[in-house]
């Protein structure tokens, strides 16, 4: 059994560790305000865009676009998004595990990784091959000043090797926020795109200028960017979320230890106390006798 200073040793690393967590929690709480507001503010812009592509491309007819074309997804490329930091429970072995499943999945095509991300860029190094090294470095910095001019750059980069054909296909891998509590790991394909060539407004005589090619030439590259943009607002919010959870799990252990090691601290030095009496007491009796 432990003695009276081992557990005051404990108690005082466990309440340490408490005020450090509950810190982690406040600032993940902050943090995650302005997210949800970012991202929940981005979602209806990105929908709203994505229909408007579709409504064009319907009335356009046979519609062509260097990111719509038809291929036999021999090259894949999987954008996992992860968080730089740990410390928020699942967040990133789900993204991790998601992007093993999909690369498990295609074992007969050329699958590629580019992570945003140090997390699961540190988890899949060296294991699958970077098509994308022309870019300086991975773009990890993105998270500290997340920005659309910042994630244009990224997805640039990502588009311009679509259009050089160095993959048939572009998928990314990220946590959806739902809540606080909730983030749900998506896989989402972002090349080639879909064109709505039947259905959308095509009942409705609109007249367009430029002309529907022209507007798409100029929408679709926007969008992309857009998509891109949204899936790591959506990813950003969902690690504060998943970390201010965790950061309360963890606050919410520590507090349960520490009222266990204070039970256990405070029997013993009873216990202590009443061995110390009882050696007085045997002791004056002794020199009494």
């Amino acid at each position: 059994m432990a003695n009276l200073k081992e557990i005051r040793i404990r108690i005082t690393s466990v309440n340490s560790t408490k005020q450090i967590t509950s810190a982690m929690k406040m600032v993940s709480a902050s943090k995650l305000k302005r997210a949800q507001r970012a991202i929940e503010q981005m979602r209806p812009y990105s929908e709203k865009l994505s229909k408007i592509i579709q409504n064009v491309s319907s009335n356009a007819g046979e519609t062509e676009s260097a990111y719509s074309k038809e291929s036999e997804n021999k090259r894949i490329l999987i954008v996992p998004i992860s968080s730089n930091r740990g410390l928020c429970g699942a967040f990133n072995a789900n993204v991790l595990k998601k992007t093993q499943h999909i690369i498990l999945s295609n074992k007969n095509a050329d699958v590629s990784v580019f992570s945003i991300g140090k997390k699961v860029n540190d988890s899949l190094k060296g294991k699958y091959k970077n098509h994308l090294e022309s870019f300086p470095e991975h773009p990890h910095g993105v998270f500290d000043e997340l920005s659309f001019d910042n994630v244009a750059e990224i997805a640039e980069v990502i588009m311009k090797a679509y259009r050089e054909d160095t993959f048939d296909k572009v998928i990314l891998v990220y946590n959806s926020f739902k809540n606080a509590a909730v983030q749900i790991v998506k896989e989402e394909q972002f090349l080639p795109i879909e064109l709505n060539e039947e259905n959308g407004s095509a009942n409705t005589d609109y007249i367009f200028e430029p002309s529907e090619a022209e507007i798409l030439e100029d929408l679709i590259p926007n969008s992309l960017k857009v998509q891109l943009y949204k899936s790591l607002l959506d990813s950003f919010a969902a690690e504060h979320g998943a970390r201010m959870t965790a950061m309360h799990k963890a606050t919410d252990n520590a507090e349960d230890l520490l009222k266990s090691l204070k039970l256990t601290y405070n029997k013993l030095r009873q216990a202590s106390i009443t061995n110390e009496i009882l050696e007085i007491v045997s002791g004056a009796e002794a020199l009494a006798g």
